[in-house]
């Protein structure tokens, strides 16, 4: 239970920031800042433990990527969150909002595919949808920096959620 409502917490914490940042925004700054595709790498560290303790949060790598779907605020991205012993393929769909020049928050959902089911990642132990929550900024002409939180529901086999956070910096194409 106490990893649970460190879930909730984390959670409520994340949405309060992007509502707060989303109501400061002007409405013509609504749609995507950053129209921008993007592939690059990085780090994630998974926060949850699992019910049973066992289940630890390893410090792991990313590999995630953005396409921007046509005139919409919508993008489709990818993530592959590893380790030294398993990854978690995580597609998801998010609506994107321009906070800033260069600069959105997104919010969406997806799923975790992991290669080797009871084996640990950041989003647990078996396949699970995920709710992701971030942020990316361009930085330069052709670097975008990214960071975003993923929430994998009952993705551990105890039944308890997980919580990764990943950052990094990708190349524009």
């Amino acid at each position: 239970m106490k990893t649970t409502s460190k879930l909730i917490s984390l959670s409520a914490g994340t949405a309060l920031v992007i509502v707060s940042a989303l109501s400061l925004s002007s409405p013509a700054s609504a749609e995507p800042a950053l129209r921008d595709r993007y592939i690059g790498g990085g780090v994630t560290q998974g926060i949850t433990l699992g019910e049973d303790g066992g289940q630890d949060g390893k410090f792991n790598g990313n590999i995630s990527g953005r396409l921007p779907i046509a005139n919409l605020p919508v993008s489709a991205r990818a993530s592959v969150l590893f380790n030294d012993k398993n990854s978690a393929i995580v597609p998801t769909i998010t609506y994107d909002f321009g906070v800033a020049k260069n600069t959105n928050v997104y919010l969406g959902g997806g799923a975790s595919f992991l290669q080797d089911k009871g084996v640990n990642t950041a989003l647990g132990d078996r396949n699970a949808a995920v709710v992701t929550a971030g942020v990316e900024s361009k930085i330069a002409k052709n670097w975008v920096v990214y960071g975003d939180a993923k929430l994998g529901i009952n993705s551990y086999q105890s039944n308890s959620s997980a919580l990764a956070v990943s950052g990094g910096i990708g190349l524009t194409f």
